[in-house]
């Protein structure tokens, strides 16, 4: 397996904390009981069958969606008193979803990282779009940056709503179900990106992924979803059965698919 080194930490490197978070929908109580803490420099994996509450779970966190009980800390700072959103990135399921012939190009695409509620009406300046150039550069898209967006593979097009995203600078970034609709050498480049954001740049992730291969290869920590939770540590000598289980079942075997869990992305 492929993973982070895990360190000791103290208070100040925890970017978020969740403490006995219940949270309904429809009624239906959806997460249970959920605690776990995300130090900096994580690279986390979400997991577990569908309608199990990975993506509610992400959108408590995020404020979208009211929590019945429990609390959540975002670096240090209770949620509902939290305002610096622009330390935290959020890509959904459905980013991907807009009108393809719409004429928008990459680079447009990634400029639109740099509006913020404090900027709203100015002109961007040179500082921003040095940005925008290392972001689109960072992420392998300096050859496309002026093709259209409809124009993109899916990968491609994730890649860049990842660099729209990296412009804010932001030191957690959250994906759900970030390769829905990729073919497997994408699947494998997009997942190599985001380990050179983790470990060139610093940036936690949190990811909701079906690629338990990638998890387990790449990633340290997993967090098991299927109305409860469940926290783990990878390490290099983790057997992701015993994990599973909890999460699946205890007739779920692991098997490891072919996966490039080394190396760096570099490319398009």
């Amino acid at each position: 397996m492929n993973m982070t080194n895990q360190q000791s930490f103290d208070d100040n490197d925890v970017v978020l904390e969740v403490d006995g978070l219940d949270v309904y929908r429809s009624n239906s109580k959806v997460v249970e009981n959920a605690s776990f803490s995300i130090h900096r420099g994580d690279y986390v994996g979400i997991i577990g069958p569908n309608g199990g509450g990975k993506t509610t779970l992400l959108l408590s966190i995020l404020g979208e969606i009211p929590v019945d009980k429990g609390h959540i800390k975002m670096f240090g700072e209770p949620s509902h008193k939290f305002s610096q959103w622009d330390k935290v990135a959020y890509i959904p399921q459905n980013a991907m979803d807009f009108d393809h012939f719409f004429p928008l190009s990459v680079k447009e695409l990634v400029s639109l990282g740099r509006v913020r509620r404090s900027n709203l009406f100015r002109s961007l300046n040179s500082k921003d779009w040095e940005k925008i150039d290392e972001a689109i550069e960072f992420m392998g898209l300096s050859e496309l940056s002026e093709r259209r967006i409809g124009q993109l593979s899916g990968g491609q097009k994730q890649r860049a709503f990842v660099a729209k995203a990296l412009v804010r600078d932001p030191e957690l970034l959250f994906l759900d179900e970030p390769i829905s609709g990729m073919d497997f050498e994408s699947q494998e480049k997009f997942y190599k990106m985001l380990s050179n954001l983790n470990t060139q740049r610093n940036i936690t992730i949190m990811v909701v992924s079906h690629d338990l291969t990638a998890v387990f290869c790449r990633m340290s920590r997993v967090i098991c979803v299927n109305h409860n939770v469940h926290d783990s540590l990878i390490e290099p000598d983790t057997d992701p059965n015993n994990i599973l289980k909890k999460v699946y079942g205890e007739h779920f075997h692991f098997v490891f698919h072919d996966h490039k869990c080394k190396g760096e992305f570099n490319g398009v």
